[in-house]
């Protein structure tokens, strides 16, 4: 059966080359990106409305708009700005998610397999320049609509470190090593089933994020407690854009930039700490992150 379905995506390859082959072909398309945390404020002392806020708050930070701008071979992926209206902190709560800043332009490149992203961090700017990670997809016979387009299944396995989903709150007479034991164990790994489903309508090795290698554009991924869905796609738009390959920022590859990640934060969460016991432990401070 897998040999039948090689053989068609062949020969759909080949009736859809046409696409790829005419001049200046590019296409947009938009993806709705929504990540889920677990949360259990019952036991925090909170009150009820506070707790709400909170999952406001949350949701805005977890619920994101991308554009993927692509051509035959490379392609631009980008958060679409909106306004944050969570970063008021009123009535003595701080609210904060550790980790990188917002992405600016990710540009990848299939034909030479690389990647080339912005990121902003502890007020410094960075460049990642790195290789594209090499996805081992098993190609499935299942297949479903996503708007007009038909979509076929992959599934690849990936191994990475895992991340604890935490909850601090800052209270008087607070136990440091009762905190510690909190902090996400290091060099702990765990297995991630990737599920994409690609459509051979649009010919395109690429995808969201980090996403690409199937015969056809990645129109959505699930992956982990992520859920990225394409909403909108449109081919050859009247107004084309330049897909450059970034150059302003830091140059750092992702493992330099995770480990700086990783050290910054930790001093943030040992000056919070500090904060924290000269002022008595008054206020609550909400973390999240890992």
């Amino acid at each position: 059966m897998i040999n039948i379905l090689l053989k068609f995506f062949s020969l759909i390859l080949f009736l859809a080359s046409t696409i790829l082959t005419a001049q200046g072909f590019q296409g947009k398309a938009v993806y709705e990106s929504k990540s889920t945390i677990e949360m259990d404020l019952s036991g925090s002392g909170i009150p009820a409305d506070r707790i709400k806020m909170i999952k406001q708050r949350m949701k805005s930070r977890l619920e994101k708009t991308y554009t993927l701008t692509f051509n035959k071979v490379a392609s631009i992926y980008k958060e679409e700005e909106k306004l944050d209206q969570s970063a008021s902190g009123r009535g003595g709560m701080r609210f904060m998610m550790f980790g990188g800043g917002p992405l600016g332009n990710y540009y990848k490149n299939i034909q030479t397999k690389t990647l080339a992203k912005e990121s902003e961090f502890s007020g410094k700017n960075f460049l990642i320049k790195d290789d594209l990670t090499t996805y081992e997809w098993q190609m499935e016979e299942e297949t479903k609509m996503i708007g007009e387009h038909l979509c076929f299944k992959a599934t690849t396995v990936v191994e990475r470190p895992v991340r604890n989903t935490s909850f601090s709150f800052g209270r008087r007479n607070n136990d440091k090593k009762e905190e510690e034991k909190k902090e996400p164990k290091k060099n702990v790994m765990e297995l991630i089933i990737i599920t994409a489903w690609y459509t051979l309508d649009i010919p395109v090795s690429n995808g969201p994020g980090d996403y690409w290698g199937l015969p056809g554009l990645i129109l959505e991924v699930k992956d982990g407690n992520t859920h990225i869905l394409c909403s909108k796609i449109v081919i050859n738009p009247k107004e084309k854009s330049e897909i450059k390959e970034p150059k302003k920022g830091k140059v750092v590859t992702q493992k330099e930039y995770d480990k700086i990640v990783e050290e910054k934060t930790k001093e943030m969460r040992e000056r919070m700490r500090n904060e924290r016991e000269k002022s008595g432990g008054s206020g609550r401070h909400f973390r999240i992150g890992g």
